[in-house]
């Protein structure tokens, strides 16, 4: 008796795997189930494994696939932040470029905050020190204060685009936190530092988001060769050039 009925458990588990492998259809009758051979069973068990192991397999590859998409989302976003504005032209770019030259000759420190009146419009030039911590894009409370004096004074009058630009300075950036954070190094902390102030600037409900562009250069534009820590201190820093108004 309990032979026949461990052979009738194994035939209908034969047919639960010949079922679930597609070698039984539904239409098939009931008595074709008694002649189920041990041949087609072991086949069918083996088939039903691969199938499984097939399964996981692709879905091991469909969540690879998921965390690759995601980091390739923000390594196009950090890449992005990165972008200069194409409207930024060569005129503006060299004037910016002199006034640099210019500043890297005073005699006296820089202050936190320095403004310049040019021809082709204004420069806001703001110490990091003023705006974040070390290794940080976050603003502080006493940063937050001094830009949003800035926006009511950019609000104030009629103006053109403006251009946030990043600065750091040489050193390599080494602490794990922040390389945690920011694994490109100082021009992607560059970049978001421009981002953080640029997106407190349209916070501010007085400048218009399509008016700001965001720039992220590292360490490769410094004001003074990074030979002190004075001259370290002055690359370390946040620009926002404000342009006349078009026309």
């Amino acid at each position: 008796m309990n032979k026949h009925i461990r052979g009738g458990k194994r035939l209908a588990g034969a047919t639960a795997l010949l079922i679930a492998t597609g070698l039984i259809s539904s239409c098939e009758s009931t008595e074709a189930f008694g002649v189920v051979s041990m041949h087609q069973y072991d086949e069918a068990v083996a088939s039903a494994k691969q199938s499984q192991t097939d399964y996981f397999d692709l879905e091991a590859d469909y969540r690879r696939l998921q965390l690759d998409h995601a980091d390739l989302q923000a390594q196009m976003r950090d890449e992005g932040m990165q972008q200069l504005s194409a409207s930024l032209t060569s005129d503006a770019y060299d004037k910016l470029s002199e006034l640099e030259r210019q500043l890297s000759e005073m005699n006296r420190p820089m202050k936190d905050v320095e403004k310049f009146q040019l021809s082709d419009g204004y420069l806001y030039m703001i110490q990091d020190r003023l705006l974040f911590e070390s290794g940080k894009a976050d603003l502080g409370p006493d940063g937050t204060k001094a830009l949003m004096e800035i926006s009511k004074e950019i609000a104030a009058q009629p103006h053109g685009t403006i251009w946030v630009r990043g600065h750091t300075d040489s050193d390599p950036v080494k602490k794990p936190a922040t390389l945690e954070r920011f694994p490109h190094g100082n021009l992607q902390l560059s970049a978001a530092r421009a981002v953080a102030v640029g997106a407190l600037l349209v916070g501010s409900k007085s400048i218009k988001s399509s008016n700001v562009r965001v720039m992220g250069f590292g360490p490769h534009e410094p004001m003074a060769a990074n030979d002190s820590a004075e001259n370290k201190r002055m690359n370390r820093r946040v620009e926002i050039y404000v342009s006349n108004p078009e026309g």
